[in-house]
Order: structure tokens, then sequence, then C-alpha cells
């Protein structure tokens, strides 16, 4: 593992839509993504390991160096996972910045992961915010109409299967609700699309992630990989649930 100390960072990035964790859905400040917010720069590292590299730049004094420790720990645990799994195209490069300007909890966008100071302070065991943000840059939809429920479902069934601390976290998938539906998006999708996977089409988030990626989703698809549409999958799956409870 190769560790470097930095003052100045410049790299090439690739961008998909900003999309934040399920934890929060307070927006985002409008400022240009790329802009470092003329923020000092308390804390900066380079980290290089089979491939990958993770520039780490903290805006905030007291951010906590062992949540640092953790998140970087996490982000070398799952994000090969995730580009292997899902796109080997994937950047091999991902600055994640502890941003007090951003205000809402984590968020992804050119490659670049952004997360709110504050928020890791009061939940340090949320370290899982990195497995879901580093899922959306190898998720890339620059193409096509991919729903943001599928976009975030996709994230957070990553988060379930990947994460390194969620328990700790205190983060699980939700629980079923008979008000429920498949477009809420987040921990209730990734729930669905569990089900799917292991009751109808263990191969279903491959190849909905697939399909996207190259710009090709459409409703259809569901028919097509499972014989079912989404509605009717939902169907099945809230009378799987309801037949439990």
């Amino acid at each position: 593992m190769k560790r470097v100390f930095l003052t100045v960072v410049a790299c090439s990035c690739f961008g998909i839509a900003i999309s934040q964790t399920g934890t929060s859905k307070k927006n985002s400040k409008r400022y240009d993504w790329n802009d470092r917010n003329n923020n000092t720069i308390y804390r900066s590292d380079s980290l290089t390991k089979k491939g990958f590299t993770l520039i780490f730049l903290v805006q905030d004094s007291t951010f906590n160096s062992e949540t640092q420790q953790k998140l970087t720990e996490a982000f070398f645990t799952v994000y090969p996972q995730e580009v292997k799994r899902f796109n080997r195209d994937a950047h091999k490069k991902v600055v994640f910045i502890i941003d007090p300007s951003y205000d809402g909890v984590a968020a992804a966008s050119n490659g670049i992961i952004r997360c709110n100071p504050e928020w890791m302070k009061k939940h340090p065991e949320d370290i899982d915010v990195i497995t879901h943000e580093a899922m959306h840059i190898v998720q890339a939809y620059h193409k096509g109409h991919t729903p943001g429920w599928l976009t975030e479902g996709i994230a957070d069934y990553v988060r379930y299967k990947y994460g390194v601390n969620n328990e700790k976290g205190g983060w699980q998938l939700t629980p079923f609700k008979p008000d429920h539906h498949y477009t809420n998006a987040y921990r209730i999708t990734a729930r669905f699309l569990v089900w799917i996977e292991e009751n109808v089409n263990k191969k279903i988030v491959d190849k909905m992630n697939a399909a996207a990626y190259k710009g090709e989703y459409k409703d259809t698809l569901w028919m097509e990989y499972t014989g079912k549409t989404v509605d009717q999958l939902w169907e099945m799956y809230a009378q799987a649930q309801e037949a439990k409870q």
C-alpha cells in the first residue's frame, strides 16, 4: 500500500448525477461539485492499494482521525468488490472530502464523494456511507433514463450486501409495511431487489445495473428478465411479506 501526504490534489474524474444517501433527504447546497469551496484542508492523504487510489481531504479541524481510518479501510474493502461485480471500467481514483459546506449527509458526483462532518460526528459508526456513495461512482449512469428509485435502491442493495459496519451503524433494510412501494427508493427498494434476487432471478441487480449503465433501462426489462412486470413483482413481494407477519 502506497501512502502519500498531499497538499495539492489534481485528478481526472468522470461524473454521475448527484445522489444523496437514504439517511437524509436534505438538499445539498448548489455549487460547482469540483470546487473545494475555499475551505481550509486540515489533513490530506492519498493511499493506493491494488490499483485503487483514495484521496482523503479533511476540511474540518475537529474531524476524528479514527473515523477517517475506518472510512478508508471500508473503501478499500468494498470498492474493489463493487467495481469487480458491477463495472470494471469504473474510476480507479476517488476523492473523499469531509466538507463542512455540504449540508446533506453524503453525495457523489464526478468521482468525488462529499460527506458532512457533523453527520459523522453524531453517527461515527455509519461507516458504510462510503459503501453507498462509492457505488454511485461505479454506477455512472450517464445515458438513458434510469429512474432514481432504482439507482438508489441498487446503491442500498450494495450497502446491504457489502457493508462492513451496518449493524454497529444502526442500519438495516426497512421492514415491509403495506403502504410501501418500490418507488420509495433506498432501503425499501433494496429490500425488494433482495427478494427478487432470492426468489425470482438471482442476477436481477446485475442485469438492471448493466442496462442502466448502457443507457438501455426500460420498464419492459422486468418482464424480460423475470416474466413479470415490476408491479406484478411488487404484488408478489408484498403478499409474501404479509404472509410472514
